[in-house]
C-alpha cells in the first residue's frame, strides 16, 4: 500500500512538473556591478590556467574586470528566486536562469540588477524535438559510399587547395596546439576510426554540454560537430587526413538542435569563456545566427555590425584575449546583398566562406561587407563535395560553409605549431597575406584561397606590401598551366626573375612584347609546383608578386 501511495505522489509530481515548465521561460539576468569577494585581478592563477595566462601575455592583453567571475552573491541571491541557474556567464555578467513571469518580476526589485538587464532568450525549458536548424551551417548533404581510391582523391583535393600536404611535410600537424570545437553535438566521434587517436592518446583534453549543463555526453545528438571535427583531426590515410591531427581538443555543445533561440548565443560566450580558462589557442565554430523560431529576436542587417549580437560580442571578447576565433561565414549566399551570420561579423577573427571545386564562389556561400562596410567572408576553402566523416563506419561528401571553416582551422593549427612566437593578430595577417585576392579582396571570396607555403614563409621572404601600381596583374594565379601573363609598366621590355622559397633565383630573363597594353608571356611549363616570388622591374619601378605553381 505504501508503494502504491508512493508511485501516486510520484506521477502526480511528475504532472504538476510538467504543467508548471509550460509557465517557465528562459533569461538572461545581467548585473550592474561584480563586487569581489575571492577572486582578484592581480592573482590571475586563480580563475584561468597557466596556458591562458601565458596566451594573454604573448599577445601583451591586460586582465580587466571580465576576466572576473559573476559575483557569488548576486548568483545566490538569483537562485533563491527563480527555479534554476543553468550558468552565469563572466563576460557578460549575467546568469542564465529558469523563471516564471512572477519571478522575473521579483528579480527586477533586486538593487543589482541592471537597468533593462532582463532578456528573455529561450522559450520553454527544453525540448528534445527535431526542428530543422538553419544556424547549423551545413548544405544539403550527400551522402556516398565510396571506395578508398575516391575517399583519397576527394581528401586530396581539398588538402592541395590550401597546402596541407606541404604543411605535413614540414612536420606540422598541430602539436601543441589546443583547438575548441563549438556545435550542435559530436555523434559517432568516439567510433570512427580516423578519430580513434584522439581517444588513444588523451588528445581531448575536455568536453563540456551547455545546451543540457547536467550532461557528461558531448557524443550525442548531432553528426555535424563530428564532421566539423574530422575536417581538422581525422588521421586515416586510406580514407581522411585532415591538417591537425596531432592537435589538442576540447569539444563543446552550444547549439540546441530542437529549436532556434539566443540562448544559443549564450551557450557560445560561456563555452568561449570555458576554452579561454583553459588556454585554447583557436576556436572552431560552424554556427551562425540571424533568424530565430520566435521572429521577435531575429537581427536586421544593420545588427550584422560587429558589435550588436551578443555571439559577436563574445567572439570579440575572445579574440581580444588572443584566441584565433575561426567561423563559417553562413549558407545563405545567393544574391549579392550581404547575407553573412553573427558572429561571423565580428572584427579581428576569421570567417570562412566556401567555393567550389572549379574555385568560384559556392552559391550558397554568405557574402558581404559587413553592416559597417569591412570585408567579409574573410577567406575561403572547399565547400562543396567535402570529404569528411560523420557515419562511424564511412566518410561521406558534404556541402556548406561549415566544413570549409574547419580545414582552416586545421591550417592555422599547423602554422601556430611552426610560428609559435606569432600573436594571433600576426597569424591572421600572415594568412591573408598569402590568399589569392589580397591584392583585390571582394565581398563573394573575400581575400580568397590561404596557402600555407605563402604564409609560413611569407615573413621570410617579406612580401606583404602591395604593389604601388594598381593595374599589374599576373594570371591565372594560382596555376597549374604552362604559361604565366603578366600585365606591368608602360614600356615593351622589363627584367622578370623568380625566386623560391629558399630565397635562391630559378629564373631570371628579358621580356619583351610587342605593344605595352598586350601582357607578357612566361613559359612555366618545366617548374616544379609550389610558391614563388615574381620580381619585375621596368627602369627604377621594382615590384614582388607572390604566385602559385600546382
Amino acid at each position: 500500500m505504501d508503494n502504491i501511495r508512493k508511485f501516486i505522489a510520484a506521477v502526480g509530481l511528475i504532472i504538476l512538473s510538467a504543467a508548471a515548465v509550460k509557465g517557465q521561460d528562459r533569461y538572461a539576468i545581467h548585473y550592474k556591478y561584480k563586487p569581489q569577494e575571492i577572486y582578484h585581478l592581480d592573482e590571475p592563477a586563480t580563475f584561468l590556467s597557466q596556458k591562458a595566462i601565458a596566451r594573454r601575455e604573448r599577445n601583451a592583453v591586460v586582465l580587466d574586470s571580465t576576466d572576473l567571475p559573476v559575483s557569488q552573491k548576486y548568483v545566490d541571491a538569483v537562485k533563491d528566486i527563480v527555479i534554476n541557474v543553468q550558468y552565469s556567464s563572466k563576460w557578460m555578467n549575467a546568469s542564465i536562469v529558469v523563471a516564471t513571469d512572477e519571478q522575473i518580476s521579483a528579480i527586477k526589485e533586486l538593487p543589482f540588477i541592471k537597468e533593462e538587464g532582463i532578456e528573455q532568450i529561450a522559450k520553454g525549458f527544453y525540448t528534445d524535438g527535431k526542428e530543422q536548424k538553419t544556424n547549423i551551417l551545413n548544405h544539403p548533404v550527400s551522402i556516398r559510399l565510396l571506395s578508398k581510391t575516391n575517399d583519397e582523391e576527394d581528401y586530396a583535393f581539398q588538402n592541395n587547395l590550401i597546402g596541407i600536404p606541404a604543411m605535413h611535410a614540414e612536420g606540422l600537424t598541430g602539436k601543441g596546439v589546443t583547438i575548441a570545437v563549438f556545435d550542435g553535438g559530436f555523434l559517432n566521434t568516439d567510433k570512427i576510426g580516423g578519430m580513434k587517436h584522439l581517444f588513444d592518446n588523451n588528445q581531448i583534453l575536455a568536453t563540456r554540454d551547455f545546451v543540457m549543463p547536467w550532461s557528461e555526453n558531448v557524443y550525442r545528438s548531432e553528426t555535424h560537430g563530428t564532421a566539423a571535427l574530422s575536417l581538422i583531426a581525422s588521421n586515416d590515410a586510406s580514407t581522411l587526413v585532415a591538417g591537425a591531427y596531432d592537435a589538442d581538443y576540447v569539444l563543446c555543445i552550444t547549439e540546441d538542435v530542437a529549436s532556434e533561440y539566443r540562448i544559443e548565443e549564450y551557450n557560445w560566450v560561456r563555452a568561449a569563456e570555458f576554452a579561454d580558462s583553459l588556454g585554447v589557442d583557436i576556436i572552431s565554430s560552424s554556427l551562425g545566427y540571424a533568424t530565430f523560431t520566435e521572429s521577435s529576436m531575429d537581427y536586421t542587417k544593420s545588427d550584422l555590425d560587429g558589435k550588436t549580437a551578443t555571439i559577436t560580442q563574445g567572439a570579440v571578447m575572445a579574440a581580444e584575449r588572443g584566441i584565433l576565433v575561426i567561423n563559417s561565414a553562413g549558407n545563405e549566399g545567393s544574391g549579392s546583398e550581404m547575407t553573412i551570420s553573427a558572429p561571423a561579423d565580428a572584427d579581428g577573427i576569421l570567417s570562412v566562406g566556401a567555393v567550389s571545386k572549379d574555385l568560384t564562389k559556392a552559391s550558397f556561400s554568405s557574402v558581404g561587407p559587413t553592416a559597417d562596410g569591412r570585408i567579409k567572408p574573410d577567406v575561403v576553402a572547399l565547400g562543396r563535395g567535402v570529404r569528411l566523416w560523420q557515419g562511424a563506419n564511412t566518410t561521406s561528401t558534404a556541402n556548406g560553409t561549415s566544413f570549409s571553416a574547419p580545414q582552416i582551422s586545421a591550417l592555422a593549427a599547423g602554422l601556430w605549431q611552426g610560428r609559435p612566437e606569432w600573436t594571433k593578430d600576426q597569424l591572421i595577417h600572415y594568412i591573408l597575406q598569402s590568399s589569392s585576392q589580397f591584392k583585390d579582396p571582394d565581398s563573394q571570396l573575400g581575400y580568397g584561397i590561404p596557402d600555407f607555403e605563402l604564409a609560413y614563409y611569407g615573413e621570410i621572404l617579406d612580401v606583404v606590401a602591395r604593389p604601388e601600381v594598381a593595374n599589374t596583374k599576373i594570371y591565372p594565379n594560382p596555376t597549374d598551366g604552362k604559361e604565366l601573363f603578366i600585365q606591368f609598366g608602360s614600356k615593351k621590355a622589363c627584367e622578370f626573375t623568380m625566386i623560391n622559397k629558399s630565397g635562391q633565383v630559378i629564373n631570371q630573363d628579358k621580356l619583351v612584347r610587342t605593344s605595352n597594353d598586350v601582357p607578357y608571356e612566361v613559359e612555366i611549363a618545366k617548374i616544379t609546383s609550389g610558391f614563388y616570388i615574381v620580381q619585375l622591374m621596368e627602369g627604377l619601378n621594382i615590384e614582388r608578386h607572390k604566385i602559385i605553381i600546382k
